[in-house]
């Protein structure tokens, strides 16, 4: 992938995040009688607006990595992976919010650097292969609830959202996404449904203004992203 800066979502967070898919449809026109039969096509983008991102003027390290990440995307042409909270809908094993842990590989060892490895709470992978511009596809339970209707995941940074189940064939859904596909999904991919993420730009060029208040001391800036959808048909 091409060089992308990642939203410090710890450090920058956001009060509120809304994250939706901007269906694309088609229409013939109004007919005489006032119908007007629309019809929805596979296409669609995702839209995520972080409202009321914290920045407090005692913390310098927030300021100054608002500004290198406004200077790195240089307004909509820049590439940013963006966090989707998603814990509401996510589907853990045991019904409720379980959050990520860390454990030593299975000999025991850790990273050169003594650390521990992550380990999302949610494991399920896909089954079979998901082609480009697909809108359905197989995900297998590993470690979830067995119910993966309506809940969202992301492979590569690419974002989707799970509709109604087709079929169940033991621990198998079949189930409709949207958007289509972004890049082939292969075989037993580790989805990320813990902390699904979206490859995106700034939604407009001044996206990253920011005011300084010495009042307050501290602001809260709303930024908005559209998904980069020009990168992924740039893969094709």
């Amino acid at each position: 992938m091409v060089d992308v800066v990642e939203w410090p979502f710890c450090l920058l967070t956001p009060q509120q995040v809304q994250a939706n898919v901007v269906a694309f449809t088609r229409s013939g026109g109004r007919s005489l009688g006032g119908v007007e039969p629309v019809i929805r096509t596979d296409l669609g983008y995702w839209a995520i607006d972080y409202t009321g991102v914290v920045v407090q003027n005692r913390y310098r390290d927030q300021w100054k990595t608002w500004q290198a990440i406004r200077q790195k995307l240089g307004g909509r042409s820049g590439l940013v992976v963006v966090r989707v909270p998603s814990s509401l809908s996510a589907p853990y094993a045991s019904g409720h919010f379980e959050p990520t842990t860390e454990a030593t590989h299975s000999d025991d060892t850790t990273f050169g650097d003594d650390t521990e490895y992550e380990q999302n709470a949610i494991s399920v992978v896909s089954v079979g292969v998901t082609p480009l511009a697909a809108t359905s596809i197989k995900l297998r339970i590993i470690k979830a609830e067995a119910d993966l209707v309506g809940v969202r995941f992301s492979y590569n940074n690419a974002l989707y959202e799970t509709g109604p189940v087709t079929e169940i064939d033991g621990d198998t859904w079949t189930v409709s996404i949207s958007p289509s596909v972004r890049e082939l999904i292969p075989d037993g991919a580790d989805l990320n449904f813990d902390r699904p993420t979206c490859l995106c730009h700034l939604a407009e060029d001044r996206g990253m203004d920011i005011t300084q208040d010495a009042i307050t001391k501290g602001t809260r800036p709303n930024v908005s992203f559209v998904e980069a959808t020009d990168y992924w048909n740039s893969l094709i």
